[in-house]
């Protein structure tokens, strides 16, 4: 409970006064000002992330965080739980779309399990597991709301490691059969919205699976009566152990004045109650693309972001946060070597 309390409180506003010089530099360079958009937003938004005018994004992780789902046994997925314990170890080889993407991006992937529904220990992913899967949130709360801070501090914990390992872009990526469910559990709760409203396909459901999956979403929001304005209540009730870890990650880059690229739709949940815990936070937030899932654009309107790609992506595990890593690099790159007016010898 104490890091987590620490670490929401040591989050800070941006530096004013580096993102004002970046500003100023991108205002010199051979270009009309504001031209290159969005490029430019990201240099001047890490300036005030590192507190650097100048700064290196060379090293770059995505952490992905494992976890099941009780809600899976309501028929919410179509596919079986066993791949989430297949998969995660997957990511770290880098054989999966995450892993190929970070590779292109010369990137790491780190796997962690919180909650992967099996006993052994799996190859190559960090083991934290909390337990072997939440509860089924259609019969009662998906974990305590001791598991959901612990949750929490598990992300914090291994992405500071991460942070004093010397990464200076952090992704966050998971794998979750049915994660979907309380994905969209947790956005109606925030955004009053009708289950429906904000339910995919998630893996492959047909119609009938996705009308059935926000059935057992609003069933499951009226039995629990999650309470909006305790994120840790939402979270122990309609929540995910790996949702939780990565809201601790993102929490932890803000902490430490390191930038967090988020990925798809799982991703945009632990934003929300992220910044539900500390507003500051949103400021170190990248996000990367906008997902095929109808869910985003009413989480993008709850979290008032904007992403830098629609590429009709809905793959999660971290791997949009892993392409955006070579936009982040690009804007690093033209922010530091375009030319100003004076350097490339203009006179008027």
């Amino acid at each position: 409970m104490e890091l987590f309390k620490s670490t929401i409180a040591s989050i800070t506003n941006l530096d004013e006064e580096m993102m004002k010089k970046a500003q100023e530099r991108q205002d010199l360079l051979i270009k009309p000002k504001g031209s290159l958009g969005k490029l430019e937003e990201i240099s001047i938004q890490l300036a005030g992330i590192y507190g650097q005018e100048f700064y290196d994004t060379t090293k770059k992780a995505v952490i992905a965080f494992a976890g099941d789902h009780g809600v899976y046994e309501e028929g919410v997925a179509p596919n079986a739980q066993e791949i989430t314990k297949i998969q995660i170890p997957n990511y770290v080889r880098k054989i999966t779309g995450v892993g190929a993407l970070a590779r292109f991006a010369n990137a790491d992937v780190y796997g962690v399990d919180v909650g992967v529904n099996c006993d052994e220990i799996l190859p190559g992913v960090i083991n934290r597991k909390i337990r072997k899967g939440t509860s089924n949130m259609a019969k009662g709360p998906a974990m305590s709301y001791d598991e959901a801070i612990f949750s929490i501090e598990i992300g914090i914990e291994e992405t500071n490691k991460l942070i004093d390992a010397g990464y200076r872009v952090i992704g966050v990526g998971e794998m979750g059969i049915a994660n979907t469910t309380p994905t969209s559990a947790i956005i109606s709760v925030y955004g009053n919205y009708e289950p429906i409203e904000v339910t995919g396909i998630g893996a492959g459901l047909n119609s009938e699976g996705v009308i059935h999956k926000a059935n057992v979403i609003k069933k499951s929001i009226e039995l629990n009566a999650p309470d909006k304005n305790d994120p840790i209540d939402v979270l122990a009730k309609v929540g995910g152990f790996e949702i939780g870890a990565m809201t601790g990650a993102i929490l932890a880059c803000a902490s430490r004045n390191i930038p967090v690229v988020l990925d798809g739709v799982i991703s945009y949940a632990s934003a929300i109650l992220a910044i539900k815990l500390n507003p500051l936070s949103k400021l170190y937030m990248i996000p990367s693309h906008f997902s095929a899932e109808p869910a985003s654009k009413k989480a993008f309107d709850l979290l008032e972001l904007s992403p830098m790609l629609q590429m009709d992506m809905r793959l999660g595990e971290g791997s949009g946060a892993a392409l955006c890593f070579n936009i982040i690099e690009a804007a690093n790159f033209t922010y530091k070597n375009m030319y100003t007016f004076e350097e490339a010898g203009f006179t008027v």
